[in-house]
């Protein structure tokens, strides 16, 4: 099957009955109907249907090399520039049909599993490696249309430099045995965003691992058997989309996945019991570039609906006269303009690296990457600040629907908008900003390529300064 529909998706997730606990009880029954993960897999469905849109299909869709049918955007190898741009704008597309919320949106894995497939070279000749399987897994997703989350964070149990797991049963997964089938993993992994209501969940190691046990990637379907989901408590506060105009939506859900001895075949092993390849096959793949791709792509229209928000504030109070205002609101605008500036260069800079793919330039979006997880809290803050006692007076749905409903109209209007459309304006400032949802999207940018410190010292080290210095040392001879 090529690329899905949005009813396909919801079949095939419902179909799985994966297994997946919330507050303390195994969701049963269709998941798509469960009041935690309806919004998001019918918002999800939607994504899905926009490649079946006739104005669209060229943005979403590409010919499968295979078969000639459309399959989508995300899974294309970039070879030019022009299939980057191609990729920015079906990334931007389905982006926009949620203004960036989502920060899972299939793409993103489709990403992942593109840039894996085009670095296999790399495991080509290396021991306990398997860069066919790659390739099989690859083209088995872009022709299905396969949903994927993933996972390659291990519980916080001693975050020490160094620290080695001494327990009689694992904390983190590892491989237990190995036997004819495939390999055999236990342990917890952290944080499967969508966790359950995909079709697979990619898990592979990030780096820094000392022990073989833990040095492994491979896919398997998320109903495989001993494979649990334990979610977190719900965001979603409610069905109506007047009170939680985001949350009640796009609220992705984030899960600790438990393997209680999952069999992972043979067929579905990227690699395992190999620790170089696990500390250096994410560094030396196309993984970062093309990854920090989709991210900014998709942080670029957050941004701008976050601006739309700000301009929205400042227009239904009549605010724009002030200063401090034009200035708060320039801050954002300036990321924004930084942030598509940089993702276009990117795009402009790219080269063809050693596999023939066209990747675009790393160090420019590690620069993108640095700069987000900083601005994003700030445009929260942005938000609070000029909407300041607005946020506090937010009149629910049924207020509106009751007979106080002419006080409301009479005591909540506002310069430009009369009091149903003020509130709807700024219970959606909330639900960015200060609603469980809200809070739980800026911690999500501010750690979603790792702790921002550490993003900084890579940038630092991997960084030519050299000409720089060269220059001065020039200067200082003449």
């Amino acid at each position: 099957m090529p690329a899905i529909t949005g009813n396909d998706y919801i079949e095939r997730i419902d179909h799985l009955k994966t297994c997946v606990w919330i507050d303390g009880a195994l969701v049963t029954g269709k998941i798509s109907e469960h009041p935690a993960f309806k919004g998001v897999m019918k918002s999800q469905a939607a994504l899905y249907d926009l490649q079946h849109a006739e104005s669209l299909k060229d943005v979403m869709t590409y010919p499968s090399p295979s078969t000639g049918e459309p399959v989508g955007m995300s899974y294309l190898q970039p070879k030019t520039s022009d299939d980057l741009i191609k990729r920015r704008a079906m990334i931007q597309q389905w982006a926009i049909s949620n203004n960036g919320m989502m920060g899972r949106s299939p793409d993103y894995m489709n990403t992942v599993l593109m840039a894996f497939a085009s670095s296999v070279n790399f495991l080509k000749g290396k021991e306990n490696c398997f860069p066919e399987n790659i390739i099989k897994f690859y083209e088995y997703a872009r022709e299905n249309d396969v949903s994927m989350t993933h996972t390659f964070i291990d519980p916080q149990v001693n975050r020490a430099k160094f620290y080695f797991e001494d327990t009689d049963e694992p904390i983190a997964a590892k491989v237990m045995e190995k036997n004819e089938e495939g390999i055999i993993i236990k342990g917890a992994r952290l944080l499967a965003t969508q966790g359950g209501i995909t079709d697979e969940i990619v898990v592979f190691s990030a780096g820094g691992i000392q022990d073989k046990a833990k040095s492994f990637a491979f896919s398997i379907p998320s109903d495989s058997k001993g494979l649990k989901f334990v979610c977190r408590d719900s965001f979603v506060e409610g069905d109506s989309s007047f009170n939680y105009p985001l949350s009640s939506r796009f609220e992705e859900m984030d899960s600790i996945v438990i393997f209680d001895n999952v069999l992972v075949p043979w067929e579905r092993v990227f690699y395992y019991d190999n620790i170089e390849v696990s500390n250096k096959f994410m560094a030396s793949s196309s993984f970062l570039p093309f990854t920090l791709h989709q991210a900014v792509s998709r942080q670029i229209v957050k941004t701008e609906f976050v601006l739309g928000i700000v301009q929205s504030i400042i227009d239904t109070i009549n605010i724009v006269e002030y200063q401090h205002v034009q200035e708060k609101a320039s801050e954002i605008i300036v990321a924004l303009e930084t942030m598509k500036a940089l993702v276009i260069k990117s795009e402009i800079e790219a080269k063809i690296d050693e596999w023939g793919f066209m990747r675009p330039d790393q160090t420019t979006l590690q620069i993108a990457i640095n700069l987000f997880p900083r601005v994003y809290p700030r445009f929260t803050e942005i938000i609070q600040l000029l909407s300041a006692s607005g946020l506090m007076t937010i009149p629910t749905e049924k207020t509106f629907q009751s007979s106080i409903r002419k006080d409301l109209d009479q005591y909540l209007q506002a310069k430009s908008r009369n009091a149903e459309d003020r509130i709807k304006i700024f219970r959606l400032a909330w639900d960015l900003t200060m609603s469980s949802f809200g809070t739980r999207e800026t911690l999500y940018e501010r750690f979603f390529f790792g702790d921002p410190i550490k993003l900084s010292s890579k940038l630092y080290f991997s960084y030519d300064k050299e000409p720089y210095v060269k220059r001065v040392k020039n200067f200082l001879q003449e």
